[in-house]
C-alpha cells in the first residue's frame, strides 16, 4: 500500500493534533506554510484554530490561490471546525472582509453555539460509521444551508448540520483529532489513496 503524503496547513490552529492522528494512521504529513509545501502533498488538512485568522495568514503567505487551485483540481481536503468555514462557499456572520478558499456549496454560521463556554461533547451518529463519535464542539461553526450535491454526514439532534462531504471535501463542524477519534482522517486517506 502506498504511503500516502499528506499536508496539514500549519498557519495557526490545532496543528500537532492532526499530524499525530494522521501519523499515526502510516500517513507521511508535511506542514504546509509555502505554496511549495502545498504543491508536494497529495491532500490537505485544515485544522481548527480561528478562522479570520488562518484565512487572513493564507493571503499574507501567497497561499489563498493555490489551496483554492488544489481543491478545484480535486485534492482531497478535510476540514474540521475553522477548516469547515474556510471550506465554505458562504459564511454568516463573518468578521468585515473575511474570506474563504471555498469549494463547498454550503453555508456556514460562524460560532453558532456560542462562546467557549457553551462548548460540549456528546455522541453523534455518522452516516457509514456502525459506531456513533464522540464529538467536541468547541466555539464550532453550523452548516445552516447545504447544497444538493453535499452529503449530510451528521446532523444534531435539533436537525443541525455537523458533518459534510462533497466530491474530494470533508468537513466536521467538531473535533475528531481532540477526541480520539480517527475515523474521518481514515475517510480523508482513504480519498488520497483513491486519487
Amino acid at each position: 500500500m502506498v504511503t500516502p503524503r499528506v499536508g496539514v496547513l500549519a498557519l495557526q490552529g490545532d496543528v500537532r493534533e492532526h499530524v499525530r492522528v494522521l501519523t499515526a494512521l502510516g500517513a507521511a504529513v508535511d506542514l504546509v506554510r509555502r505554496p511549495a509545501e502545498l504543491a508536494a502533498v497529495d491532500g490537505l488538512v485544515l485544522p481548527g484554530g480561528e478562522s479570520s485568522v488562518i484565512d487572513k495568514l493564507a493571503r499574507s503567505f501567497g497561499l489563498q490561490q493555490p489551496i483554492r487551485d488544489a481543491i478545484a483540481g480535486g485534492m482531497p481536503v478535510y476540514g474540521t471546525c475553522a477548516g469547515l468555514i474556510l471550506l465554505a462557499d458562504r459564511i454568516v456572520d463573518g468578521i468585515a472582509g473575511q474570506q474563504s478558499f471555498g469549494g463547498m456549496d454550503v453555508t456556514v454560521q460562524r460560532n453558532a453555539f456560542g462562546s467557549q463556554l457553551e462548548s460540549f461533547e456528546t455522541r453523534l451518529a455518522v452516516a457509514g460509521f456502525d459506531v456513533p463519535v464522540q464529538a467536541a464542539f468547541i466555539r464550532a461553526p453550523l452548516v445552516v444551508q447545504a447544497g444538493d450535491e453535499v452529503e449530510r454526514l451528521a446532523v444534531l439532534g435539533d436537525g443541525g448540520i455537523v458533518a459534510v462531504r462533497q466530491r474530494a471535501l470533508l468537513a466536521t463542524s467538531f473535533h475528531p483529532e481532540v477526541s480520539g477519534e480517527t475515523r474521518f482522517h481514515e475517510l480523508f486517506l482513504d480519498a488520497v489513496r483513491g486519487r
